[in-house]
């Protein structure tokens, strides 16, 4: 083999580690040139020539040492710790997408900081949840906690207070609920695979409170979900078809597509939408809609009619 036929030795394209030393230093230098010494309580003094910090104010303020961090900036092959990036990251005021990237062309495995999960969404994804109502959607956490939908969702899973519980949440309406009143046809396949989802999401989360109690209660509630659980069984989101009845559709099953989209601003949360898988399916579910129009007009007409009782 020659050179010539296969290109240079190191060839055409460099590694991915010889692409992120010099992207590492080129970070490093254009964020110390953007925090002042006034801005980390340090005396600017004459004829600074620097714009920002030097390097030796940013290797005292995070601990390290001046050659350490000079070879880190120079893009260096040197190893560096968490603790030693944290610290730097944090003299040098970057924030939570710039630590990440930081640990990234560092190559030091990132772990990112755990936010609240989130309990409500702004008006604007509700407003997009709306827009879709021919299609039943719900925004989702990795815990199954509904914490937004459109009607047609209510509809096709026959959401209420009584099949709800104490928390709007999947899985507690799918194990808790009466099974007569479950819409989820297969139950013996679809059921597993959402714990097993269930289960990959609680792998981030093992010693929680929040995340810990509803498994407890869940399972105390639940022996189909304590089984199911004790299986230990792990698997990600993903795209399925999916069966379920409805009342108003009486010896027809409707067949749905879910399609996950994650929300940005989000931690963990997902777009749920279910598509109609066939034509048979998208009938029936405008069916259910008319159906459910009809009933919200009828509600309207009730309620603003006078009546002999309010007299």
């Amino acid at each position: 083999m020659t050179t010539g036929q296969h290109g240079s030795r190191h060839g055409a394209h460099p590694r991915p580690a010889d692409r992120r030393r010099p992207e590492l230093a080129a970070f490093l230098r254009r964020r110390r040139a953007r925090v002042s010494p006034q801005d980390v309580g340090m005396p600017a003094g004459p004829r600074r020539r620097t714009p920002g910090l030097r390097r030796e104010e940013v290797a005292q303020l995070s601990g390290v040492g001046v050659t350490w961090y000079t070879w880190l900036e120079q893009g260096r092959p040197i190893n560096a710790s968490a603790q030693v990036l944290d610290a730097v990251a944090r003299t040098l005021r970057l924030d939570l997408p710039e630590r990440e990237h930081l640990y990234h062309l560092a190559e030091v495995p990132y772990e990112p900081v755990r936010e609240a999960a989130p309990v409500t969404v702004g008006p604007e994804l509700q407003a997009v949840l709306d827009a879709m109502d021919g299609l039943p959607a719900t925004v989702c956490n990795a815990r199954y906690d509904l914490l937004a939908m459109n009607d047609a969702y209510r509809s096709l899973f026959i959401l209420s207070p009584a099949t709800m519980g104490p928390r709007p949440n999947a899985l507690w309406t799918l194990f808790v609920a009466p099974e007569l009143t479950c819409p989820l046809v297969f139950r013996e396949v679809e059921l597993p695979m959402m714990v097993a989802t269930l289960r990959s999401g609680y792998g981030r989360h093992v010693g929680e409170p929040a995340w810990e109690e509803f498994v407890r209660e869940l399972a105390e509630r639940s022996a189909e979900f304590a089984r199911m659980w004790e299986s230990g069984d792990v698997a990600p989101p993903g795209s399925r078809v999916k069966a379920f009845r409805h009342p108003a559709l009486p010896g027809q099953l409707l067949r749905m597509t879910t399609t996950s989209l994650s929300v940005d601003g989000l931690p963990e949360c997902r777009i749920v939408v279910y598509a109609p898988a066939d034509e048979e399916t998208r009938e029936g579910l405008a069916r259910i809609r008319a159906s459910r129009d009809a009933d919200t007009e009828t509600e309207k007409d009730t309620d603003g009619a006078p009546g002999e009782s309010r007299r």
